[in-house]
């Protein structure tokens, strides 16, 4: 309220001041013209500050996120971009400050690339301010696997969840097919010789849960339930949102997972978020977690099509 109240006193300023410049008084008339310009410049930035206030904000985006990184086409090239797409988001939460990543599985890809990298990131506003990043990730550059140097395209597929709660998802341990099996990879003796991994099937949906990382099969099962709950929600607000997208003119707030969002250009440097047109050349800075200007830029169009939208 207190913004809004000072937004229209500026307006009623202007609308004196260009009064003032409008005289045929020269004194008078410079010193107007510099306070209009002065408000000119005032006025906009104020109506950029209220604009995230006018819209409602979602119940979810203050959950704790749950993020899935899988290697999509491209073999081993997009096994180590998905790695890279998981180091990335790692030092950008490190960078920011506040929040707290606990990887919850990494499926080795060879070559030290990920298959699968999955991890949750708890703190204030978590899901509100990833959920954009769902979507395909494209990558061209020249595989450390190409000796001719020829330029490859792949890509990874990066999904966002809210941390489901036990109320928001009621699951019937009748709807679930549990199976253990023995871990494969580092962990010790223990994790290589025990049934600890744990494998849950949700069979209304199809959807698989694996997790092997814990060292006992307690741990695992509880882990792996709750990136099953994460799941089944997004999955109902998914649903909500496809209904809603027959409203919207774009994907930058649904998350659209079929559509190509962001490209990461290694020869040129650049980096190009496709539903917004955002492009920046400091690809490097933002594979070292820089992405603080990209993720504003998609908050703020996301804000400009919901007002857009709820005007119409």
């Amino acid at each position: 309220m207190a913004r809004a109240n000072r937004l229209n006193k500026l307006e009623a300023e202007l609308a004196e001041v260009r009064e003032l410049v409008a005289l045929n008084e020269p004194d008078m008339r410079e010193e107007a013209a510099a306070e209009q310009a002065r408000l000119e410049l005032a006025i906009p930035a104020l109506e950029e500050e209220i604009k995230p206030l006018l819209v409602p904000p979602d119940p979810l985006d203050d959950r704790n996120a749950i993020v899935e990184i899988r290697a999509g086409t491209g073999g081993d090239e997009a096994a180590l971009f998905a790695a890279d797409l998981y180091r990335m988001y790692t030092r950008y939460i490190e960078r920011r400050g506040g929040w707290k990543l606990e990887t919850l599985s990494l499926s080795d890809g060879g070559l030290g690339g990920y298959k699968e990298a999955v991890f949750k990131v708890s703190g204030p506003g978590a899901f509100g301010e990833l959920r954009r990043e769902a979507g395909v990730h494209r990558v061209q550059r020249v595989p450390a696997t190409e000796a001719s140097g020829r330029i490859h395209t792949s890509a990874a597929t990066v999904a966002v969840l809210p941390e489901a709660e036990e109320v928001d998802v009621t699951i019937e341990e009748k709807d679930l097919r549990v199976d253990v099996y023995r871990a494969s990879g580092p962990g010790g003796q223990g994790v290589n010789t025990t049934d600890s991994a744990v494998r849950i099937t949700h069979l209304p949906t199809g959807i698989v849960v694996t997790q092997q990382d814990q060292r006992s099969q307690i741990q695992n099962k509880a882990k792996a339930m709750e990136v099953l709950r994460s799941r089944l929600l997004d999955q109902r607000v998914a649903e909500q949102e496809a209904e809603r997208a027959r409203l919207r003119r774009s994907a930058v707030s649904t998350g659209d997972r079929s559509a190509k969002i962001r490209t990461y250009n290694f020869p040129q440097s650049r980096i190009t978020d496709h539903r917004i047109n955002f492009t920046t050349h400091d690809l490097q800075g933002v594979l070292d977690g820089k992405l603080g200007a990209m993720v504003e830029a998609l908050k703020t169009a996301d804000i400009e099509e919901r007002l857009s939208v709820g005007g119409e």
